[in-house]
């Protein structure tokens, strides 16, 4: 049962946090809207503070045994905690980029075109833990890589031809952030895996670690690229409870995805993160109403005939 929960929770999650992130980010609203580089530091705080009641509670919510738990890795082990610096800083990297990809891009176009993660994650097993690929396993990143070159096919807006060069230069942004987040991610998921591989630490206090350093380097970064905005309107400039959701769910999403790999396997996994892909191209479209699909591409059209009940038909257009 629990195994099931976590995968549902996890597709809820996945959807919730890619439609609401992009809802956040082209939402119209009176005042500056939240910087993306605070919502990342937001995010590492509340990681810490969760991993760290998760600690105590492993500790049998003993603070004595908590507190010299964290002693012994932070300050006696401190190769060990530095090891967690590197993944850190692109995880840093990854999440603000996120941030720009959804800023540019429809919901289901980034879901689709961010699961080249997987293709990355694979290529940096093989060559960093040494792990095979058998056949199948090969032809399917080659459908994958087919499917997301499907999804960015050219397309023609419609409008004049300042809107056309405005549409293809913020696609072309989002695209570029999406690709540069799924190197990073592939890098630092199987850097971290191979870490916790070698040590048989709690998965929870390496996040406290991994959590630390990237609550400096998003500080840093916050304060470097929107350091201005910061000290005129406040780190928390535009929050509202759309932000705030943002951040949790961000927080949470990588704690739902450490329990599935515990209680379920990366199989189901992937079938979770297939169906939150459908579920966001579907609430993208008739929703948010920021997918346009072209004549390439499959079209979910309602058709009203007569009086009669719609009906929802799947097909090519051939125009």
């Amino acid at each position: 049962m629990l195994k099931y929960l976590s995968l549902g929770v996890l597709v809820l999650q996945t959807t919730s946090l890619v439609l609401t992130m992009r809802y956040s980010r082209t939402l119209k609203d009176d005042g500056p809207r939240y910087l993306a580089s605070s919502a990342v530091v937001s995010t590492e705080v509340i990681k810490i503070l969760v991993c760290t009641v998760l600690v105590y509670i492993e500790n049998n919510f003993s603070a004595q045994a908590m507190k010299q738990l964290l002693k012994e890795e932070f300050v006696n082990r401190p190769r060990e905690t530095l090891k967690l610096a590197i993944p850190a800083l692109i995880y840093t990297l990854q999440n603000n980029l996120l941030y720009v990809a959804l800023s540019n891009l429809d919901a289901a176009t980034y879901q689709v075109t961010y699961q080249l993660k997987i293709l990355t994650t694979a290529l940096f097993s093989v060559s960093m833990l040494g792990r095979r690929l058998g056949f199948y396993q090969w032809l399917s990143l080659l459908v994958l890589m087919a499917g997301v070159t499907l999804v960015q096919w050219p397309t023609e807006p419609e409008g004049d031809f300042e809107q056309k060069v405005l549409s293809a230069s913020a696609q072309f942004v989002g695209v570029m952030a999406v690709l540069i987040a799924c190197l990073s991610s592939g890098f630092a998921g199987v850097y971290f895996e191979k870490i916790l591989k070698e040590t048989k630490q709690s998965v929870w206090v390496r996040n406290i670690q991994l959590g630390l350093f990237g609550f400096v380097f998003a500080t840093l970064g916050m304060l470097g690229y929107d350091g201005q905005r910061v000290a005129e309107f406040g780190m928390f400039q535009g929050y509202n409870w759309i932000a705030c959701t943002v951040v949790l769910l961000q927080a949470l999403g990588g704690l739902v995805i450490a329990v599935v790999i515990k209680y379920a396997d990366n199989i189901l996994k992937g079938f979770a993160t297939s169906l939150s892909i459908i579920m966001s191209m579907l609430i993208s479209y008739f929703l948010l109403e920021d997918l346009h699909p072209s004549g390439y591409r499959r079209r979910l059209v309602t058709c009203f005939r007569g009086g009669k009940r719609s009906r929802a038909k799947l097909y090519r257009t051939s125009e």
